[in-house]
């Protein structure tokens, strides 16, 4: 049984790691997409998970197969295609920050079918995680709602992360559109100060965050990159300062500040409705630990830190001030 099961894209990140002598990019292949990467992180931090989803029949979906089975991720609701697996190639600027350019049309991922799907999975699991970036093609447009409505009828937690992606949408208000539609399905949900604005053109945190938690969540949680993260309920809010660490590459730190605040709910055995602001001002802190640390390595699931390693720098490094 998987604590989490985590459902969405499964890809390849393209990451620069350098140049030839003449002045051309040099890309490392690293198994990434953010619910691969949440559930790993939440291995990493101390519960089971599984992935539900599609790769490609071909070199690229063998290889991130065997990483999840590699990062001890339950692969039994993974499914190979014929499509071919997406890639995503990610260029850095100077602090770090990314550019996508994504080779998906439209990608194995988009053909996770709610009629082929084995429920058991989702009835063995505690939480059902999930974002929107397979609302963009069919039949897992139509899918994923009847996936967290059916796990929603059988009293898992839902927890939400838009994961803002814009190439990927042929329209930018279909996008959103498509992110607003899942709102009223989640008991939690990660947001960035952008997701926050396209969902709710609300003008602060607090405001977004109200209008989000009208619509369903009972948690909200908004990550604000070196300012940490700020977390809403109906009752009270909190902002938390993250980690001093030095930046190389901040692909997956917000999978990983995700993966590992949904891990301390689980361990917690409690809804969102019922923790302290004590409880997730710790959780929150962890958290944002496992962020910090995720963005000192290149890549997606390699640079995920383990239980120890989050631990460690909540142990030893400042905090950013």
């Amino acid at each position: 049984m998987a604590d989490i099961l985590s459902m969405g894209e499964l890809l390849i990140d393209f990451t620069p790691v350098g140049e030839t002598e003449d002045g051309r990019l040099l890309f490392a292949r690293n198994p990434g997409g953010a619910p691969a990467n949440l559930a790993v992180q939440a291995v990493r931090a101390g519960v089971s998970a599984g992935f539900l989803g599609c790769v490609g029949n071909d070199m690229f979906g063998a290889f991130l197969r065997d990483t999840l089975v590699g990062c001890g991720v339950d692969t039994a609701g993974l499914t190979l295609e014929e499509e071919a697996t997406s890639l995503a190639f990610v260029q850095l600027n100077a602090s770090g920050d990314r550019d996508f350019s994504f080779y998906r049309s439209p990608g194995a991922d988009t053909r996770l079918d709610f009629q082929r799907t084995d429920l058991s999975l989702v009835d063995r699991c505690k939480m059902l995680c999930f974002g929107s970036l397979l609302l963009t093609a069919e039949p897992a447009r139509s899918s994923v709602p009847k996936l967290i409505d059916y796990a929603r009828a059988q009293g898992k937690l839902t927890a939400y992360d838009p994961n803002w992606r814009p190439p990927l949408w042929k329209e930018k208000a279909l996008g959103i559109a498509s992110m607003k539609s899942l709102v009223p399905k989640a008991d939690i949900m990660k947001v960035s100060e952008e997701e926050l604005a396209l969902l709710t053109e609300k003008p602060g945190l607090a405001e977004g965050a109200a209008c989000l938690l009208e619509q369903g969540p009972n948690l909200v949680a908004v990550t604000l990159g070196p300012k940490g993260c700020a977390l809403f309920t109906r009752e009270f809010s909190l902002e938390m300062p993250t980690y001093d660490t030095q930046v190389k590459d901040t692909t997956g730190s917000g999978d990983s500040f995700f993966g590992a605040l949904l891990t301390k709910i689980v361990q917690s055995g409690k809804a969102p409705s019922q923790l302290t602001s004590e409880e997730l001002r710790e959780y929150a802190d962890f958290a944002n630990a496992a962020g910090a640390m995720c963005a000192t390595k290149t890549g997606g699931i390699p640079a995920l830190p383990t239980g120890e390693a989050i631990e460690a720098c909540q142990k030893t490094v400042p905090l950013l001030k």
